[in-house]
Parts: structure tokens; C-alpha cells; sequence
């Protein structure tokens, strides 16, 4: 069932609301704190996530939401949204423009609808159950469509940093690794919304949230491409924060392959 119109709005009003605030504390000094899970959180994180929240019990008031900042609200609701204000915290507070606020929505656990926006680099991937992704930047609006890639060693292989594998996963991702053909790391939510514009084949991570995954499905599938666990099954509220996403099948088999086979 193709996503509803008024969904698709409410998630364009929301990424415009997160950039709005994040950018108004772009590059200038912020208090910086150290979560539990060791990461990095500001006044910027906890405000963007508060407004976009505000707005959407405006206007869905019985939809849930899942956020990383404000934790879950009614997770069991038929529509999910799921929220990361700042995807990329530390290069935020660095200065680094390639940081991203995330937006998603599930319909009875299946990712129906996201949204990778770049607030400092103004581009905006969005992609929706029944229709293709779009990518907005100053040039405009167009439909995006992922690249065939029929080897692993013709993949652009792009993953966050290496210091997400721990051990085993460590060494799945290293038998990937090894065979790609260019494999490059801090992407963060930007290498997905390259990925489905066809300028790269393959994304792997693991250790992820929730808030960091979900958003993503919609906008890769939209373009034609595949993403799912380690395992190749389909993602959603319970899976264990291991991804894998490739625009071509061949890519994404040749991939999971190696990530389960024996190490």
C-alpha cells in the first residue's frame, strides 16, 4: 500500500523543523555531554528531537514515537515514527557539515517512510512505500535510482568506522572488507543516501540504534535496492543493530555470504 500523502508531509515538516534547530547551534560552543553508551550528546540532539515530537503529537496525536534522545512513546502504536535529531553527533560538535537528521515510520513494524537529511550540505533523500526516492538539493528534486554491481570487487564499500566491529563482527566485516574494491569509512547516514543515488554499492555497519537503521529502509528500497540484517532478514524494531545494504542483489548475496560464513 503506497504511503499516504499527508505521512509524507508531516515527514518533510519534521526534517525541516530538525534542521532548522540543529543549525542554529552549528559551529558554536556547546556544552557536550558523555551518554551511558559512551556517546556524545548537546542542547542541539535533545531540542531538535523535542520539536519534532511536539509536532507530530499536533498532528498524529495517537501515532507512537521511538526517539534517541526522549526514548519511546506508545512503540506499540500501528504508526511508529522513529526519530534521530543529530545522526553524526561528533561530527557535528566538530564542525564537520556531514551530519544528518533522521525520520522514519513504521506501519505495524514495517519501515513505510524515510527521510536521510543533510541539514549543513542542504540535501535531502526521502523515500516512501510505493514510490521512488527522491534527492533535494539547490538544484532541485529528482527520483533516484541505485547502480548495478555484479562483483564485490568493482563495490564501493562504505561503512562509519571500523571501530563498530567487535570481535566477531570484526572479523566478518574484514573477509567483506578485504574483497571490495574501495572500501571508505565515515559515511555515516550520508553513504546511504549515496548508495541510492547510485554513487556507491555497498553499506555495512553493525552496533547500530534503531533510530540509526529504520529511517534507512524506505529510502534504499524506494531506489531498488536491498536492506536487511546480517542474517537477510528484513529490519525492524527488534533487530540487533547489524546492517547490510547494497544496490545490487548480487552485491548484497556476495556480502551476506561472507558475513555469516564460518571465521
Amino acid at each position: 500500500m503506497p504511503c499516504p500523502v499527508e505521512f509524507i508531509a508531516l515527514a518533510n515538516r519534521l526534517a525541516d523543523t530538525a534542521r532548522g534547530v540543529v543549525l542554529r547551534y552549528f559551529r558554536q560552543s556547546l556544552a557536550v555531554e558523555i551518554k551511558t553508551d559512551e556517546s556524545p550528546v548537546t542542547i542541539a540532539d535533545r531540542e531538535a528531537e523535542s520539536a519534532m515530537r511536539a509536532l507530530i503529537a499536533k498532528t498524529f496525536p495517537d501515532h507512537g514515537v521511538v526517539g534517541e534522545e526522549h526514548g519511546q512513546d506508545r512503540p506499540d502504536a500501528d504508526y511508529v515514527w522513529i526519530l534521530d535529531p543529530i545522526d553524526g553527533t561528533k561530527r557535528f560538535i566538530s564542525g564537520h557539515p556531514q551530519f544528518g537528521a533522521l525520520v522514519g515510520l513504521l506501519h505495524r513494524g514495517r519501515p513505510i517512510l524515510g527521510v536521510i537529511d543533510m541539514p549543513a550540505m542542504e540535501e535531502r533523500w526521502l523515500g516512501a512505500a510505493g514510490r521512488p526516492t527522491t534527492h533535494c538539493d539547490r538544484q532541485g528534486t529528482r527520483e533516484v535510482r541505485v547502480r548495478a554491481c555484479g562483483s564485490l570487487a568493482e563495490a564501493t564499500l562504505f561503512a562509519t568506522s571500523p571501530h563498530m566491529f567487535q570481535g566477531p563482527d570484526f572479523t566478518a566485516f574484514e573477509r567483506v572488507r578485504i574483497q571490495a574494491g574501495l572500501p571508505l569509512y565515515g559515511s555515516e547516514c550520508y553513504g546511504y543516501g549515496l548508495l541510492a543515488s547510485g554513487f556507491a554499492d555497498l553499506a555495512i555497519e553493525a552496533s547500530m540504534g534503531v533510530y540509526d537503521y529504520l529511517p534507512l529502509v524506505a529510502v534504499i528500497e524506494g531506489a531498488g535496492g536491498t536492506i536487511t540484517d546480517w542474517q537477510g532478514a528484513p529490519l525492524g524494531l527488534d533487530s540487533d543493530g547489524r546492517v547490510v545494504a547494497a544496490g545490487d542483489r548480487r552485491c548484497h548475496a556476495a556480502a551476506q555470504a561472507l558475513l555469516t560464513g564460518p571465521s
